[in-house]
């Protein structure tokens, strides 16, 4: 027993020093693994419920499986040789699919295919068209544009034009005002089959902006059509087009201004009228219409909403399935969140049906309940719930922490849940709606097991204005000594629309931020006010003055982070890209004493350059509101930068046009500043594929030359 003791204890003391040992032979990050996550990808299973039943399917090996819920009886549907059998296509593995209408759809070989699985044969395939925009209408028929027109091909392949216009300012079936608003595509099929609703845009009054192509013999000018902040917009209609007459009628829409935005489309469920959320340009006012397909008048306007900041429709009408004279309609602008509401065809203001003061999305319905995720947890949380609609009772179905997305079986008995949370890579579990039943389905393993993640903190700050909880994540450096002053990097994004720190794996941060912690850097990344799902007052803070809120914010986490002692508040560097860009360029000139070292990444520069739709909405424009943008434009800051910086763009950014960077370097010279600037020739607003390894390797090497990565 002595001698066991003795034993035992010898391998206790030495246990520190084996996982010590175990520790230092974990290897690092690559530059390569970090950006393209290569040797680092979670293993994955996705689950998808028919539509004609209650089973859930998914891909086990080459077989597509379906399991019952109830009972968890597998039976295999099909093998990927078969389908290959069917289809005449040559499959590798199986294809990613949908279902519709108890067809398996997917796209494969460059074609659209639908699949009777019951009759073992191909209900419907076309080769998809190489032009943009390609819709499936329904009985093998399809719709897209080529060039600037739209046409559609009918049951036998015959094409036909829906429009035809020769002068290239119009465009016809594509998405409009720069796919703000929830707007994602330009061609809208009714119900039943036999119409098309479609954009139709007049760019004439557009000014151009040249983007130059390098890869022609003497290199090109390709003109784009680029609405400026305060400068004449596109003109849009909306088209509704009658399969079998070849007749195309056009939604009167009066409202506003000729530069007003329709946007939101939605068909009736009997496909007699379309719902168009009207918008004016200064985003201020909104009227829900109800136009006739038939010809195009309007029939009745449901509802107005009115903010004196903005009003920002971001979500189409959803009809409940037993009920077409009443819809789902959500928005901020009542109450104070993404809330949803029950509205009639009839008009009248809707009613609240979502009392809950967060910010939620409409998920799905049966015939009793609506389901949605709400953020109602935490701000960095998101639930399943869902409310009775003959009752209003509301309730939470997913239990564990974290960002959960989910799908609710056809008869709305049991979901999918697919989530993940800060230590937890990615859980799918089936449950019943009831509460009574949970099955875990699969169990990601750590994405990259050998390779030494730091642990990932998460937490809240006080906004500046005290009236807030701002959410972080920090990762200390590899190798954590307290004794020791680390540098920082910050990580800054801080606009309207993306939230950075989420309850999701590793908070949320990225495998770059884990790269630089590898390699000696504290990293901190911080939301603040401007960012969702805080709700509208939050959001809107910034109205009128970007960036003067968001920079407030972020001094506020700096002022947390330095004053533990080891962090060296002298190497400080920030990065970030697009809103991040001007954000990061936005603290190294404000706030000099703070930020030496930066990377902006294709940054706006002054809000005047910056195209009408997303710009007016948060700034108006230089005529109304001529203070906000002399404080927010950074060509007034050029002559206060201090530290080093570095400004990364791609040549041909059609979203941050060079006007701002160029314009900002020419400023330097003026003043006699100093600044670094590296272009990526080929590339549009983001650095993408392979050439992203090298700009973060840029990015990276900026920092260790400025800022240096050993502790002091």
């Amino acid at each position: 027993m002595k001698r066991f003791f003795i034993v035992l204890m010898a391998a206790a003391l030495m246990a520190p020093i084996a996982t010590h040992a175990q520790e230092q032979e974990r290897r690092l990050l690559t530059m390569e693994e970090a950006v393209l996550g290569t040797g680092v990808a979670t293993q994955s299973r996705s689950y998808t419920w028919r539509d004609d039943s209650s089973a859930y399917t998914y891909v086990e090996g080459n077989t597509l499986k379906a399991t019952s819920p109830k009972n968890g009886k597998t039976t295999d549907i099909i093998t990927t040789e078969r389908l290959a059998e069917i289809t005449g296509l040559q499959l590798r593995s199986f294809p990613r699919f949908a279902w519709s209408e108890g067809n398996l759809v997917f796209n494969a070989g460059g074609n659209y295919i639908e699949v009777d699985i019951e009759e073992g044969k191909v209900a419907y395939k076309w080769a998809t068209p190489r032009e943009a925009n390609t819709t499936a209408l329904g009985g093998g028929r399809y719709a897209y544009t080529r060039d600037n027109n739209l046409y559609w091909v009918d049951a036998e392949g015959n094409e036909k034009a829906i429009t035809n216009d020769t002068d290239p300012n119009f465009v016809s079936g594509q998405s409009v005002s720069r796919n703000e608003f929830g707007i994602s595509g330009g061609i809208f099929p009714s119900p039943d089959g036999k119409k098309v609703a479609f954009y139709r845009k007049d760019e004439s009054r557009v000014t151009d902006f040249p983007l130059l192509d390098i890869t022609t013999r003497t290199g090109t000018l390709r003109e784009i059509k680029y609405p400026m902040n305060g400068m004449p917009s596109e003109h849009v209609q909306l088209g509704i087009y009658d399969l079998a007459t070849g007749s195309t009628v056009w939604a009167e829409v009066t409202d506003f201004t000729e530069e007003r935005y329709l946007t939101n489309i939605t068909w009736s469920p009997e496909s007699d009228l379309i719902y168009i959320q009207v918008l004016d340009r200064l985003q201020k006012n909104m009227n829900l219409n109800a136009y006739l397909a038939k010809t195009g008048e309007i029939v009745r306007r449901l509802f107005s909403e009115h903010n004196e900041k903005y009003v920002e429709p971001q979500y189409p009408l959803v009809f409940l399935n037993d009920d077409p004279k009443r819809f789902i309609y959500a928005t901020d602008n009542r109450d104070g969140f993404w809330n949803l509401y029950l509205g009639s065809v009839e008009g009248g203001e809707p009613q609240r049906l979502t009392k809950v003061d967060a910010d939620v999305e409409y998920l799905c319905q049966t015939k009793t309940h609506i389901y949605y995720t709400s953020r109602e947890v935490s701000p960095v949380d998101n639930h399943l719930c869902r409310v009775e609609l003959r009752t209003g009772k509301m309730e939470r179905l997913t239990v564990a922490e974290g960002v959960h997305s989910c799908s609710v079986s056809p008869d709305g008995k049991y979901f999918i849940d697919t989530y993940s949370s800060l230590n937890v890579p990615r859980v799918i579990e089936l449950a019943s709606t009831d509460g009574k039943k949970r099955t875990e389905l699969f169990r990601a393993p750590h994405p990259a097991p050998d390779h030494n993640y730091l642990p990932v903190e998460m937490g809240t700050i006080k906004s500046a204005d005290g009236e807030y909880d701002n959410h972080y994540a920090l990762i200390r450096p590899i190798d954590f000594d307290p004794a020791k002053k680390y540098p920082v990097i910050v990580y800054v994004y801080g606009g309207p629309h993306t939230q950075l720190i989420s309850n999701t794996f590793l908070g949320g941060t990225s495998r770059w931020e884990m790269y630089m912690a590898q390699r000696g850097y504290v990293v901190f990344v911080m939301d603040n006010r401007g960012t969702p799902y805080h709700g509208a007052a939050y959001e809107k803070e910034t109205h009128r003055q970007l960036g003067q809120a968001e920079m407030a914010d972020q001094v506020k986490g700096i002022e947390w982070l330095t004053s533990h002692p080891w962090v060296d508040a002298e190497r400080i560097g920030v990065h970030g890209w697009s809103y991040g860009g001007f954000m990061t360029i936005s603290l190294m000139t404000n706030y000099p004493d703070i930020y030496k070292v930066g990377v902006a990444g294709g940054p706006v520069i002054d809000w005047k350059w910056y195209e009408v739709m997303y710009g007016e909405r948060y700034m108006e424009n230089p005529e109304i509101n001529p203070e906000g943008f002399e404080k927010t434009s950074l060509i007034n800051k050029a002559a206060d930068l201090k530290g080093d910086l570095l400004i990364c763009q791609g040549a041909v950014d059609d979203v941050v046009v060079w006007q701002h960077c160029l314009n900002f370097i020419y400023e330097c010279i003026n003043n006699g500043v100093q600044l670094d600037f590296f272009t990526y020739p080929t590339h549009p607003h983001n650095v993408s594929g392979i050439d992203r390894v090298h700009l973060m390797h840029k990015v990276t090497n900026y920092f260790d030359l400025h800022l240096g990565n050993e502790p002091r």
